[in-house]
């Protein structure tokens, strides 16, 4: 009797430790719903730039990617509490939140690899009386709350801020006109202003943002930053990058030279 529960705890044993090294083997990448980054097919299935770039630095590395839709307010709690690993949803890494502090004291950044930019965007006929910082007082702005976008409020002078739990839903607000503008990120802006639900409305230059990036949070001492980095460079010299750029759009904002960034 003793050797059979000797035998079964070595299994036990065993087995624990091969679940162990399965999941140092496994990675989630924590996002939101964002066209060209991350949105599903017409079939259900995840896709996008950074879907498709996430899958691909992680097969390079050795590791199997989960995707885990979050609400972008909590981000920083699904990382540091470790439901994510990282954090890859077109992450604005040049600019602080709410609270002051920079987002580069919160997480570790992998190398930036696109350019981004704040826009507001509205009604074409209030589009043609927003040509100054302070144009919109008065009027109803909403954004993704712990968005970049949502900080980018506050420099709207005098405008009045409404909450959003998505960049999507703060422009079906904006389609339902319940608000009177929206701020969003260039590059969800540009694959949804003009098209079915909202053609209606325009994206208004003049009140851009300064130039923005996005790159990937890590917990900070990640390990994985470093190896991100590796596995991009890679990827984009062998032309992996550009050739995901061009198939969502976005060849005019990646950023495939990293060389300034070491």
């Amino acid at each position: 009797m003793k050797k059979f529960f000797a035998l079964l705890l070595s299994a036990l044993m065993l087995l624990t430790l091969l679940a162990s090294c399965a999941g140092e083997d496994m990675v989630v990448v924590g996002y939101t719903v964002y066209k060209p980054m991350n949105y599903t097919d017409e079939s259900g299935k995840l896709i996008g730039f950074d879907t498709e770039l996430a899958e691909a630095v992680f097969e390079k590395l050795g590791y199997t990617v989960t995707f885990k839709e979050i609400n972008w307010d909590n981000k920083y709690m699904e990382l540091n509490g470790g439901t994510v690993d990282c954090l890859w949803n077109g992450f604005t890494a040049n600019t602080a939140d709410e609270d002051g502090v920079a987002r580069s004291e919160k997480v570790d950044f992998s190398y930036n690899y696109m350019l981004n930019k704040q826009v507001v965007v509205t009604t074409e006929a209030l589009a043609a009386t927003a040509t100054q910082m302070d144009s919109l007082s008065g009027k109803v702005g909403s954004a993704e709350t712990g968005s970049a976008g949502y900080t980018y409020l506050d420099n709207l002078t005098g405008c009045i801020k409404k909450d959003a739990t998505s960049q999507l839903e703060a422009l079906q607000s904006l389609a339902l006109g319940t608000v009177d503008f929206v701020v969003l990120d260039e590059q969800l802006a540009k694959a949804y202003v003009g098209e079915g639900d909202y053609a209606g409305l325009t994206i208004v230059e003049a009140l851009s943002s300064a130039p923005e990036y996005y790159a990937i949070g890590f917990r900070k001492g990640s390990d994985l930053t470093a190896k991100v980095n590796g596995a991009l460079e890679e990827l984009a010299a062998d032309g992996t990058i550009a050739e995901l750029a061009e198939k969502y759009g976005v060849a005019t904002t990646v950023i495939t030279d990293f060389s300034d960034q070491k």
